[in-house]
């Protein structure tokens, strides 16, 4: 539990992301969402891509057990004419299934979101807008957006501060 950079609820311990992390990440990301996850939309985003280890945390129990685990991506919304916009990607967002309820997630969320906003770059992730609306995310601005597969509209949300805007329409991948 080296560079625990700060407690999070209930006794987990937030810390940057190293690379003994990675296996267990991978099984934790199986627990959560099931060993289909892979197929999804959301990971068809991520191909080719490598997360941001500053807006990326892992969760620890006080034995020092991974109870948690969210990752950020650097993305870009391509408009036809080729402009590219910068956005961070995140998620998934892990929590071991015995440990939810605990506000394991939101902490962790609001380190990235705190890292994210340094940079001045919006995020996006697809989410239960009930769950992600208090953090600021709205599917206000991705009406018009493509993904590479399948995916809700309502659940592709965006972040924006300060009265920002994004392109009304483009195709979500990696940053160019």
């Amino acid at each position: 539990m080296a560079n625990i950079i700060a407690a999070g609820a209930h006794g987990a311990h937030l810390a940057p992301i190293e690379p003994a992390d990675l296996t267990g990440i991978e099984q934790l990301l199986d627990l959560a969402f099931g060993a289909e996850r892979q197929r999804r939309t959301a990971y068809r985003l991520r191909e080719g891509m490598d997360f941001s280890a500053e807006a990326s945390c892992v969760a620890f129990d006080e034995h020092g057990t991974l109870v948690g685990s969210l990752q950020s991506w650097p993305a870009s919304l391509v408009e036809d004419d080729g402009t590219a916009t910068p956005l961070w990607l995140v998620g998934p967002i892990a929590v071991s299934p015995e440990r939810r309820g605990e506000g394991i997630a939101r902490t962790m969320l609001r380190r990235a979101l705190t890292a994210i906003d340094d940079t001045g770059i919006p995020a996006v992730l697809i989410g239960d807008p009930e769950y992600y609306g208090p953090f600021g995310f709205a599917a206000d601005a991705t009406g018009g957006w493509s993904l590479p597969g399948p995916f809700e509209r309502h659940r592709l949300l965006a972040r924006l501060d300060d009265g920002r805007t994004l392109p009304a329409a483009g195709m979500l991948g990696p940053r160019r």
